[in-house]
């Protein structure tokens, strides 16, 4: 980084190739990161005050800035939900708005599209010619070394079939065991436990507020009502362990610095049917359809749109239930037109606490209406806010901002938060090198 903060500049590291034989260049790097800057919400940020996306040479990037950024590392790095990915310079050319057509990485396993079964399997082979780093695994960085010379993910939508494929061997690792089923999982000696993520994950519920009845903040706060997040932990993770969800009235996670419950008011409130009633006629519910995208093949995930469901079927509301698979939720979460054109009203998910534990990282709290995430809440005030608090010039004056940042989310109904867990991942004692964070990763996996 240059003195003034202005100029950065990033050299890989000799022998990068992709999954296609062709070597890894800088004008890849920035064409990706160019792309990744056009979508996300912390990218958006950087993008603003980005001069000139550049190269210096094949193996050297260069981004110039108008002003410091001095959250660049944490952009780069970040590896939640639309991470920086570098791909090849031909598909980061692919418009932003546009799916591309291939999955070509430069990373230890590569994907193996001729296997590609949607909703059922994914399949990956080792990437002979990946150049890792020399640190040891920590997170989503370090070395990232492949012991197997095959990895495939297996989408088991019954959770008694995945039970006995674990205990039976059949499958080495169980992502998110649902709670009923890991006292039984428990007794097996040859299966070990793991929380994959000391942060956490969260639930949230999104509004689509390009639609009717969800247009009106009078309606969010009448679903706001509505939620009881006990009933949403409970109906995931069961009752007999409360150890492993607690309830979190912040859109900041709990457990992080910027946890927050002020603004959380209708969250902690009562939730009983008769007073959610009287606010829906006193918001001007008129009846109109509400349909929730809800999968039938993610247990995390798919309890909560049964619990909205029936708390807002309760409170009179015309609602409807669409379930299909995960990936068919993520598709059609992205229709923007009205329900009798294939939109929505309602989506939940869940992500790990530290991708929602900042305001540049945090899609739930952010503003930017329709350049936003699913649900498009716009508050340019919130923007303002966002802003900032990346020039703010100490950690006092970040926390002031995102403080209010959050009250102001919670207030206006950017996203409802359903409660926190932290996630029990479960599998085999033949398998060893399980690394802690916010996704299941493959890499530093081998044989016990």
């Amino acid at each position: 980084m240059s003195a003034d903060g202005r100029t950065w500049r990033i050299k890989l590291r000799d022998g990068l190739k992709f999954h296609d034989a062709q070597p890894v260049r800088a004008v890849d790097c920035i064409a990706s990161l160019q792309r990744f800057a056009a979508v996300d919400e912390f990218g958006k940020l950087l993008g603003k005050v980005v001069d000139k996306w550049g190269t210096v040479d094949d193996r050297t990037l260069e981004i110039k800035l108008n002003k410091p950024f001095p959250l660049m590392l944490d952009v780069l790095a970040k590896s939640d939900s639309r991470v920086p990915f570098i791909m090849p310079e031909r598909l980061a050319k692919t418009p932003a708005t546009t799916q591309i057509t291939e999955v070509i990485g430069s990373g230890p396993y590569r994907f193996l599209a001729n296997e590609f079964n949607s909703g059922n399997r994914v399949a990956y082979a080792k990437f002979n010619d990946y150049v890792p780093r020399t640190e040891a695994p920590n997170w989503a960085s370090g070395a990232k070394i492949a012991h197997y010379d095959r990895v495939e993910w297996n989408i088991i939508t019954d959770a008694a079939t995945a039970v006995a494929a674990l205990r039976n061997g059949e499958v080495v690792w169980w992502e998110a065991p649902t709670a009923d089923l890991i006292p039984i999982l428990k007794k097996n000696s040859r299966i070990k436990t793991m929380i994959q993520n000391p942060a956490g994950n969260c639930a949230v519920m999104r509004l689509n507020n390009l639609q009717v009845p969800f247009n009106s903040e009078a309606m969010h706060r009448v679903v706001m009502m509505a939620v009881d997040q006990e009933d949403y932990m409970s109906a995931v993770y069961g009752t007999d362990d409360k150890t492993v969800w607690q309830t979190c009235f912040s859109l900041f996670p709990c457990t992080t610095p910027y946890e927050s419950e002020d603004g959380a008011a209708l969250l902690k409130g009562t939730h009983a049917p008769d007073a959610v009633k009287k606010a829906l006629e006193v918001a001007g519910y008129n009846g109109e359809r509400v349909v929730i995208l809800n999968p039938t093949d993610f247990p995390p995930i798919g309890p909560l749109g049964q619990v909205t469901y029936a708390a807002l079927k309760k409170a009179g509301m015309n609602v409807e239930l669409a379930e299909s698979d995960w990936g068919t939720v993520i598709q059609r979460r992205a229709n923007r037109e009205a329900l009798d054109k294939g939109g929505w009203s309602i989506f939940h998910t869940w992500g790990a606490g530290t991708a929602w534990a900042t305001p540049a990282v945090a899609a739930t709290v952010r503003g930017l209406g329709k350049d936003g995430w699913f649900g498009w809440w716009d508050n340019p005030a919130v923007e303002t806010m966002v802003a900032q608090w990346l020039e703010a010039p100490d950690d006092a004056g970040r926390k002031r901002l995102a403080d209010a940042i959050n009250k102001a989310a919670l207030e206006g109904v950017a996203s409802i938060a359903l409660g926190q867990a932290f996630i029990r991942t479960m599998f085999r004692d033949n398998v060893t090198g399980m690394a802690e964070g916010g996704a299941p990763y493959p890499w530093g996996i081998k044989p016990a």
